[in-house]
C-alpha cells in the first residue's frame, strides 16, 4: 500500500538520532592537567597551540548533551537567530521568504502531480487515447516548472545554510580573536574545553540543522492542511482524522521506544573520539615512541580502545535490529490495516452518495487519488513526529553554541570561571583571599614596575605573595631560578595573559612589549611575513620600512643567505620545516628588530645560536634601545645585563644589581 511505504519512511529509527556533542580527545581543562604546556608561550603563537590539544567530553559535557526542547531551548534559538538574521531586510530574511514561497509552490505541484497522474492512469484503464494524450502533454508541459521549483528549493536551502554559517562564524570569531580571548578560553577558563570543535563542526551542524528543521516543519504543516481539505471532500473527515490519530500515536510510541538511541549514540561518539585520540597520539609522539621501541605497547592500547568501540557497536546493531522488527509491525503492517479501513469505507458503503452512480474507472480514479493523498499526508505527519527528535538534536547544538557565546562575552568583559583549588584553600582562613582581576594595570612608557603584586596562577596557586621591583628603559634584567619558580608566570602577567590578583603593575601598552620564545612561531605565508609578523605587507608600507631595511635585519642576525637562497621576499614555504632551529631563533630576533619595542622578553631564545652571533644580537638590542628581560642559563649573557631577578621556587625572590662577584657566583 502507498501509505504503508510513507509511514515506514517517515518513522525509521535510523533517520535521526540525538547526537549533540562530537568529541575529539581527552579532557584536559585544568592547568595542571597539561604537562606538555611549554614553560612560556609565544604571545604570537597562542592561538595556534590550541589546535594540537584533543579533548574528550567529560560528565560535565554529558549534562549539556541532555539538552531538552523546552522554554530555555526556544530562548536560546531566538538569541542565535538575532545573529543569523540581524535585520528584517537582509539576504538571510530574503532567503527565508524565498524558501517559504518555494515550499508552497512545491505543495501545489505535488497536488497537481497526484491529480494528473491519476487521470493518466484512469485514461489508460478506460482505454481513452484522447484523454491519455491530453494528460500526458500537460505533464510534459509542466515538467520544467516542477523541476525549477524543486531545484530552486534546494538552492535556497543550501544557500541559507551557507549564509547562516558565514554569519555565525564571523560573529563568533570576531569575539574569539578579540584581544587575548583565544588564549584565555583555553588557559584561564575551563567551561569550554574544545573551542576548535565548536567553531568549526558544531557551527556547521547547527546551521544545517536549523535550516533543515525550518523546511521539515513548514512543508509538512502545509501538506497536512491541504491534504486534509482534499481528502475530506473525497472520503469524508473521519478517514483523515483516523489516519492522523494512528500516525501520531504510533509515532510517539516508536519515539519513546527509541530513547536509548540517543544515549547509545553519545557513547558511540565518545568511543570514536577516544579511538581517534589514541591514533593521533601515536602520530604526534611517533619519534619518542620509536626511541622507546614502544610499538607493541601502543598496539595493545589502540586494540583495547578499538575493541571497546566494536563491542558497543555490536550492542547498537542488535538494538537497531530489535527496533526494526517493531518498526515493521507498527509502521508497515498495522499501517496497512488502518489504511485499508480508511480508504475502503466510502467504497464499500453502497449507499455513499459519491459513488452511487460512479463507473468502474471513476471508482479507480477516486481510489488511487485518495490513496496517494493519504500517502503524502502520512509522510507529512511522520516528519512532524520526527521533528521532535530533530529539535532534540538541535537543542544540543544550540546549548553548545550559546555556551560558547556566553563564555566569549564573559572573557571579553574580563570575567572567567575556573575551579580554584589553590593554596589559599589549603591554608584555610589564614590565607588572604585572592580575587582575579583585582589588581590595577597602569600604562606608562619606558617603565615596568610591580608594586605589592601577588604572582599567582589562574588556578589560584600563589608563587610569590608580594612582588615589588622597578625596571626603567635601558636597564636589562636577567631572570633566573629553578623550573616552576614563576619565570613564565611573571611574563604572562606582564603580557596581560593572566589576571592580576592585586597590587599595581605599571607597564607600556601591549604593542610596546615583545616576546621571543625558545621555539619561535613561523606563520603561514611568505619570507617577508616571517620578519614582519604579525604585521601585513600593507602595514609594513605604512610604517615606511623598505625591503632593503628588512634585508639589513636578516644580515644583522646572519640570515641574509636565506633571501639569496629563496630568491624573493614573496616566496612561500613551510617555514617551520624549511628553517633549522637556530635559523628560526635568529628569524625571531630579526622580527624583534623590525618591531623595535620598548621592552622584550627573551626566553632561552638564543639556545641554538652560536655565542658570537648571540653576543652581536644582544649588543645590537642595546644599540637600538630595546630593554631586555632574559631567561637564560648561559653565563656569557650576564655581561649584557645590569640586574638579576632570582626566584627560589618557595615564594622568595631577590632583585639586585649584577656585580663582578655576582657574575662569578652565577658562573
Amino acid at each position: 500500500m502507498l501509505w504503508e511505504r510513507g509511514l515506514s519512511e517517515a518513522v525509521k529509527a535510523e533517520a535521526v538520532v540525538p547526537c549533540v556533542s562530537p568529541v575529539n580527545g581527552p579532557h584536559a581543562t585544568g592547568w595542571q592537567r597539561r604537562p606538555q604546556l611549554p614553560a612560556c608561550l609565544s604571545f604570537n603563537a597562542l592561538f595556534f597551540r590550541g589546535s594540537s590539544d584533543l579533548v574528550l567530553n567529560t560528565q560535565k559535557d554529558g549534562k549539556k548533551d541532555r539538552a531538552a526542547v523546552d522554554k530555555v531551548f526556544f530562548l536560546r534559538i531566538l538569541r542565535i537567530l538575532r545573529v543569523l538574521v540581524p535585520r528584517v531586510f537582509c539576504m538571510e530574511a530574503g532567503y527565508l521568504m524565498f524558501i517559504a514561497a518555494m515550499l508552497v509552490a512545491r505543495t501545489y505541484c505535488d497536488v497537481w502531480m497526484i491529480q494528473n497522474g491519476t487521470m493518466i492512469e484512469s485514461a489508460i484503464i478506460g482505454r481513452s487515447t484522447k484523454d491519455f494524450k491530453i494528460c500526458l502533454l500537460k505533464f510534459i508541459e509542466f515538467m520544467p516548472i516542477i523541476s525549477l521549483v524543486n531545484n530552486f528549493l534546494k538552492f535556497g536551502l543550501n544557500e541559507l545554510k551557507l549564509r547562516f554559517r558565514e554569519r555565525l562564524t564571523q560573529h563568533l570569531y570576531n569575539q574569539y580573536l578579540q584581544g587575548y580571548t583565544y588564549y584565555k578560553m583555553g588557559n584561564l577558563d575551563n567551561r569550554v574545553a574544545n573551542a576548535d570543535q565548536l567553531l568549526t563542526q558544531d557551527v556547521e551542524k547547527f546551521c544545517n540543522s536549523v535550516v533543515d528543521l525550518y523546511s521539515n516543519v513548514s512543508k509538512p504543516l502545509l501538506d497536512i492542511g491541504l491534504y486534509i481539505f482534499k481528502l475530506t471532500s473525497a472520503i469524508g473527515a473521519q478517514g483523515p482524522a483516523s489516519m492522523m490519530v494512528y500516525l501520531l500515536i504510533s509515532g510517539l510510541f516508536l519515539t519513546r521506544l527509541r530513547r536509548p538511541v540517543g544515549k547509545m549514540t553519545v557513547t558511540e561518539q565518545r568511543y570514536e573520539g577516544e579511538y581517534r585520540y589514541v591514533n593521533s597520539r601515536l602520530i604526534t609522539n611517533s619519534e619518542e615512541i620509536a626511541f622507546y621501541n614502544g610499538n607493541k605497547r601502543e598496539k595493545q592500547t589502540i586494540h583495547s580502545v578499538f575493541q571497546k568501540l566494536v563491542d558497543h557497536l555490536h550492542d547498537f546493531i542488535f538494538f537497531r535490529f530489535s527496533m526494526g522488527v517493531v518498526d515493521s509491525i507498527i509502521a508497515k503492517y498495522l499501517a496497512t490495516v488502518v489504511g485499508y479501513l480508511v480508504v475502503s469505507r466510502p467504497f464499500l458503503n453502497l449507499s455513499h452518495p459519491r459513488h452511487t452512480h460512479s463507473t468502474h474507472s471513476e471508482l479507480l480514479e477516486d481510489y488511487y487519488q485518495s490513496g496517494r493523498m493519504l500517502l503524502r499526508m502520512s509522510q507529512a505527519l511522520g516528519r512532524i513526529v520526527l521533528a521532535g527528535r530533530e529539535m532534540s538534536r538541535l537543542s544540543g547544538f544550540t546549548a553548545r553554541i550559546v555556551e560558547l557565546m556566553k563564555v566569549l562575552k564573559d572573557l571579553n568583559a574580563g570575567k572567567y570561571e575556573r575551579t580554584m583549588v589553590s593554596q589559599q584553600e589549603k591554608e584555610g582562613d589564614a590565607a588572604e583571599k585572592l580575587v582575579p582581576g583585582s589588581g590595577q594595570i597602569i600604562n606608562k612608557d619606558n617603565l615596568i614596575k610591580f608594586e605589592n603584586t601577588p604572582l599567582a596562577t589562574p588556578n589560584g596557586d600563589i608563587l610569590i605573595r608580594n612582588l615589588t621591583f622597578e625596571v626603567k628603559s635601558g636597564t636589562n634584567v636577567l631572570v633566573c631560578g629553578p623550573n616552576g619558580c614563576g619565570k613564565s608566570s611573571l611574563f604572562r602577567v606582564l603580557g596581560e595573559l593572566w589576571p592580576l590578583f592585586g597590587g599595581h603593575l605599571t607597564k607600556p601598552e601591549r604593542g610596546k612589549l615583545f616576546y621571543v620564545p625558545q621555539r619561535p612561531y613561523m606563520t603561514l605565508g611568505s619570507l617577508r611575513d616571517q620578519v614582519i609578523y604579525p604585521d601585513t605587507h600593507e602595514e609594513q608600507k605604512r610604517k615606511g620600512i623598505s625591503d632593503q631595511v628588512l634585508k639589513e635585519y636578516l644580515d644583522n642576525v646572519q640570515l641574509g643567505h636565506i633571501l639569496d637562497r629563496e630568491g624573493s621576499w614573496d616566496t612561500v614555504q613551510d617555514w617551520m620545516d624549511v628553517l633549522s632551529g637556530g635559523e628560526k631563533q635568529r628569524m625571531a630576533m630579526a622580527r624583534l628588530f623590525y618591531h623595535k619595542p620598548q621592552f622584550a622578553i627573551l626566553d632561552e631564545c638564543t639556545s641554538a645560536v652560536s655565542v658570537d652571533v648571540e653576543d652581536y644580537i644582544y649588543t645590537h638590542c642595546r644599540t637600538v634601545g630595546i630593554t631586555l628581560f632574559t631567561v637564560s642559563h648561559r653565563k656569557s649573557l650576564w655581561k649584557h645585563h645590569e640586574y638579576y631577578l632570582h626566584m627560589d621556587g618557595r615564594g622568595n625572590y631577590e632583585f639586585k644589581p649584577i656585580t663582578e662577584e655576582t657574575v662569578e657566583f652565577g658562573s
